[in-house]
């Protein structure tokens, strides 16, 4: 449970993270997201969602602690949303880029833009609860939790 004063709660068990421009770029996992995923692995549920554009997800992640979830219906925004609502919407931060990611920041408990190398969809930007520019310090908040309570307390 991370307390952020002066009154919110966060207890996340799962991340879920978008794949390409969040932890991948042109179908190539960022080679510092796997070795975060072993260590957030020991104390989070770890998803990556996504249409599998480049084809590669599976074997990108092969290694690696997460479960993937490659979308299948015609409505990506929807089915993310869907898909983060089966895990319970208050135990999920999420993290994305784009314009289908919007509803699923905008719905869990901690939505975390990403302002990566393939920018980030103003919508989904301005649904975000964080951004960062860089995916490595997003996903190391979970590693030092005091980083999230220095950046979202009131």
């Amino acid at each position: 449970m991370i307390e952020i004063p002066p009154d919110r709660k966060l207890d996340i068990k799962h991340i879920v993270c978008d794949y390409n421009g969040t932890i991948a770029k042109d179908g190539i996992v960022k080679p510092e997201v796997a070795q975060l995923f072993q260590r957030l692995s020991e104390n989070y549920m770890l998803h990556v969602i996504t249409a599998d554009t480049f084809g590669s997800v599976t074997q990108q992640l092969e290694q690696s602690p997460v479960n993937i979830h490659i979308l299948s219906s015609h409505d990506h925004t929807r089915e993310k949303a869907d898909y983060i609502l089966s895990l319970g919407l208050q135990q999920c931060a999420v993290l994305g880029n784009g314009n289908n990611d919007t509803l699923m920041l905008q719905t869990a408990a901690l939505g975390i833009a990403i302002m990566g190398e393939e920018g980030c969809a103003r919508e989904t930007f301005l649904a975000a609860d964080l951004l960062f520019g860089d995916i490595s310090e997003a996903l190391s908040l979970f590693i030092h939790p005091g980083r999230l309570i220095a950046t979202l307390r009131k």
